[in-house]
């Protein structure tokens, strides 16, 4: 049974998986259907986790839009993402896994 699920979860993983770090700025370009038609979408901001393994890994972007906090989570591993780009590192190397006292600070102090 696990051989199986193995094989499912390898053909569906990217060959080429982005490689970036929490606590790094990133640029994901995510496909977006609108009706009929279908679009990138970029969405920039701080990569505060990684959660999962395999097939099933998931890591959260935060940015901030007119003083609101906004979080999306992604899939690796989807087909909809299409491109995920580091902007710039962070600068200071995180102490942490999960950045989520970040959700807590505003202005300047909420960037690493």
């Amino acid at each position: 049974m696990d051989k199986i699920i193995q094989e499912l979860s390898a053909q569906n993983m990217k060959e080429e998986a982005p490689s970036f770090h929490v606590g790094d700025v990133v640029k994901v370009e995510y496909l977006i259907k609108e009706g009929k038609n279908e679009r990138v979408q970029p969405f920039i901001g701080q990569c505060i986790q990684f959660k999962g393994n395999g097939v099933a890994k998931t890591f959260t972007v935060r940015r901030i839009v007119q003083g609101e906090g906004v979080e999306r989570t992604f899939p690796l591993h989807s087909p909809r993402v299409v491109n995920v780009s580091v902007e710039r590192g962070p600068n200071n190397k995180p102490r942490r896994a999960k950045l989520f006292f970040l959700r807590d600070r505003q202005g300047r102090s909420a960037q690493l």
